[in-house]
């Protein structure tokens, strides 16, 4: 009985010793009427990986150019930044017949984002040009993307603007960005087609034949350096690039905003040893006005911050950069956008 009795105790002793013990570990329970803290709904944060979380899923489709242009594949480099960089973000590419027809899709919301020239989108706003009859205002600028360059390809004889009276020049396909460029050259500079000995509308491999042929004594290109069409006519006939500079090319960018200088390398093409000035449109990023400010943020912040990884998936990504990103718009940027280059000091 002493021994139970014993025993007993010892097993009533460790028992409050454990007890004793557990309530010392156990933490304090927070009180029941604390609420967890909700985050923002329409936020987005980068975690660890550096790919943005997004509130929702999008899936987004972007009008380009044709599959043989720089706009399709350069635009499906974009859309594979996005879609590794920002969670919940797909965007499909579209091969369309360009600018022209991208502002049209955006018009009729076939698309969410588009490749344009900053002239097309100007005219598309403003309702000028081909856009005289439908105006498209439901869209806004993201970014410039590169200079689209007017080339003046002519016989080396012709040294200036002015020397173009009286010759057969080759304006640009009819209706053609390039035509319009060449019409805004020549009257920012007080001249007009009647000046021209001959007009001609050819596409560029028209041109370049026509060139080669010597049936024209030269032609126009608003297109990235170097041009297939420029480098094919160098390649079998004699010829230079016509300065676009001095006061003609004051005048032009005087009255043509959307435009702004630029210059081809020396060596871009045959037989061209120096720099040629001229001027240049440029090719622009722009998406629906109503797209999430948030998206449109995290959108132009990953082109700028992921440019390295642009360069490396398209040599055009190469010429992508802050320091020019907003320079020749003159449509109104989209707010998210806009937030975007207020944070890195580019706008006040």
């Amino acid at each position: 009985m002493r021994r139970a009795a014993k025993l007993l105790t010892l097993s009533l002793a460790l028992v409050l010793a454990v007890s004793a013990l557990a309530a010392c570990a156990q933490p304090t329970a927070p009180a029941a009427t604390t609420a967890p803290t909700k985050a923002p709904a329409a936020a987005a944060t980068t975690p660890a990986g550096g790919v943005a979380a997004l509130s929702k899923e999008y899936k987004m489709s972007m009008a380009t150019g044709g599959t043989a242009g720089t706009y399709y594949p350069y635009g499906g480099a974009i859309a594979g930044l996005w879609g590794k960089n920002l969670k919940g973000v797909t965007v499909t590419v579209e091969a369309t017949g360009g600018s022209v027809e991208n502002m049209r899709r955006l018009a009729s919301k076939e698309v969410e984002l588009a490749f344009t020239q900053n002239d097309i989108a100007d005219y598309a706003y403003k309702g000028t040009e081909m856009f005289k009859d439908n105006k498209v205002t439901n869209f806004r600028s993201l970014a410039a993307l590169y200079p689209e360059v007017l080339q003046w390809v002519v016989t080396p004889d012709i040294k200036s603007v002015a020397d173009l009276k009286g010759k057969a020049f080759v304006v640009g396909a009819a209706g053609s960005g390039t035509e319009v460029n060449t019409r805004q050259v020549l009257e920012s500079n007080g001249m007009s087609y009647k000046d021209l000995g001959k007009v001609l509308n050819l596409s560029f491999a028209e041109a370049a034949t026509a060139m080669k042929d010597r049936q024209v004594q030269g032609f126009a290109v608003t297109g990235g350096v170097p041009t297939a069409a420029i480098t094919d006519a160098a390649a079998s006939t004699s010829i230079a690039l016509l300065p676009i500079d001095g006061d003609f090319a004051k005048n032009t960018l005087d009255k043509n905003r959307f435009m702004v200088s630029a210059k081809i390398p020396a060596n871009s093409y045959k037989g061209q040893t120096t720099d040629v000035n001229t001027v240049a449109v440029l090719s622009t990023l722009v998406v629906r006005e109503d797209l999430d400010n948030d998206l449109v943020y995290w959108l132009t912040k990953t082109l700028f911050d992921k440019q390295a990884e642009l360069a490396a998936a398209h040599a055009k990504g190469k010429e992508l950069s802050k320091d020019t990103a907003i320079k020749g718009l003159t449509v109104p940027l989209h707010p998210g956008a806009e937030k975007y280059y207020k944070e890195i000091g580019l706008i006040k």
